[in-house]
C-alpha cells in the first residue's frame, strides 16, 4: 500500500500524445457533418402490413374450417353451366389478372410518391 499511496500522492500533468487532439477534433466534426439517417415510412408500410395481416388471418381461418369439415362433402363438379369461361377464371385467370392490377396500381402510386 505505500506504493499505491506514494504514486497517488504526485501530482503528474498528463500530456496527450502529438496529434491526438487533432485526430480527436477531426472525427468530431467528420461526425456533426454526416447527414441523419432516413426513419423507416412506417405510414406508408401500415397498409401493406395490415393487409398482410388478415390474409394470414383468413388463410388460417380457411386451413381450419378444411381441418375440421375434412375437406369437400361432396362431388366436385369439374364443369359449371357458364362453360369454360367460368372454370378458367377459377382456374386462375382471374386471379392472375388481379395480381396483375394490383401490380399495375402499386408500381403507379411508388412512381407518383418518388417524383415528389
Amino acid at each position: 500500500m505505500d506504493d499505491l499511496d506514494r504514486i497517488l500522492s504526485q501530482e503528474q500533468e498528463i500530456i496527450p500524445s502529438s496529434g491526438f487532439a487533432a485526430s480527436v477534433m477531426d472525427a468530431v466534426q467528420t461526425a456533426a457533418s454526416t447527414p441523419s439517417p432516413i426513419p423507416f415510412p412506417w405510414k406508408r408500410a401500415l397498409p401493406g402490413l395490415s393487409a398482410a395481416i388478415v390474409a394470414l388471418a383468413v388463410l388460417i381461418v380457411n386451413i381450419a374450417f378444411f381441418l375440421t369439415r375434412g375437406g369437400p362433402q361432396g362431388p366436385v363438379r369439374p364443369f359449371l353451366p357458364w362453360g369454360g369461361m367460368w372454370l378458367a377464371w377459377i382456374a386462375g385467370a382471374g386471379p392472375m389478372a388481379l395480381a396483375l392490377v394490383l401490380s399495375f396500381v402499386s408500381v403507379k402510386l411508388a412512381m407518383k410518391y418518388a417524383a415528389k
